[in-house]
């Protein structure tokens, strides 16, 4: 194992994040201080407990999963793309890199990026609300899961992308609607049918579902549940990116 491939890459990319600190980590900040100002004082106020939880506090877990899936997504397929577009993508193919080596270090960064942003609007999370954390273990384990997962996916969609155009496409048409319509500011208890049927199709709301269990000890859907579909969303992606480095499809063209 390259060690000293996998660390280059790997401070590249979080150099990149100190130098792009703004948009990185303050702006996904801001964004969701709004949410909370917005939904969990001017709607929350209106609404009184959701599952015996309140509203404020009830929206936190699924507004840290909001932020970090399009947050890993974000940071990993421009991490990639980047090289591709300036053309240094060569480079990188010709170093004494592997294809594992170089995966771990651009998905790691990513998800190293998309985990200090959780945890930052986690803090700011407690200015506006009072929440609590019943399992942290779980919390931290759901956390680091989905921003890998969602940084795997994020790479694939970097290397599939041929223009900006493109490597925006999939998180703000697919991915973001998904993610508000996953549960983030409701249970899906609250739906009448059949909507309610139809969100268990969403495979957003077993990431949130799970992340709000490690919270508060409740979940729209079993946490054994959410946690397989994460690892099974991880290996799949995991599978592609192997698929693409052994065929070089989007990399060698």
């Amino acid at each position: 194992m390259n060690l000293n491939g996998i660390r280059a890459i790997y401070l590249f990319e979080m150099n990149r994040f100190r130098r792009t600190l703004m948009q990185s980590a303050v702006a996904p900040v801001l964004s969701t201080s709004l949410y909370f100002i917005v939904f969990g004082s001017a709607i929350g106020s209106r609404i009184d407990t959701v599952e015996g939880i309140a509203y404020g506090a009830f929206i936190v877990p699924g507004l840290i999963m909001l932020t970090v899936i399009t947050e890993s997504l974000t940071n990993s397929s421009f991490g990639i793309y980047l090289p591709k577009f300036q053309g240094t993508i060569y480079e990188l193919l010709s170093a004494p890199v592997s294809a594992v080596e170089t995966v771990i270090g651009y998905v790691g960064a990513a998800a190293t990026k998309s985990v200090l942003v959780g945890v930052l609007i986690l803090a700011t999370a407690r200015i506006f609300v009072d929440y609590t954390i019943v399992n942290p273990l779980w919390t931290a384990a759901f956390l680091v899961l989905t921003c890998t997962a969602f940084s795997l996916f994020g790479f694939i969609i970097g290397i599939w992308a041929d223009s900006f155009q493109r490597l925006q496409l999939i998180p703000l048409m697919v991915v973001t609607p998904l993610a508000f319509l996953g549960g983030t500011f409701y249970s899906i208890t609250m739906l009448p049918e059949p909507w309610d049927t139809v969100a268990l199709f969403n495979p957003v709301l077993y990431l949130v579902s799970g992340f709000r269990w490690s919270f508060y000890g409740v979940a729209d859907v079993s946490p054994a549940i959410s946690l397989a579909m994460t690892a099974l969303f991880m290996l799949v992606c995991l599978a592609i990116v192997t698929w693409i480095f052994r065929t070089g499809w989007r990399l060698k063209s």
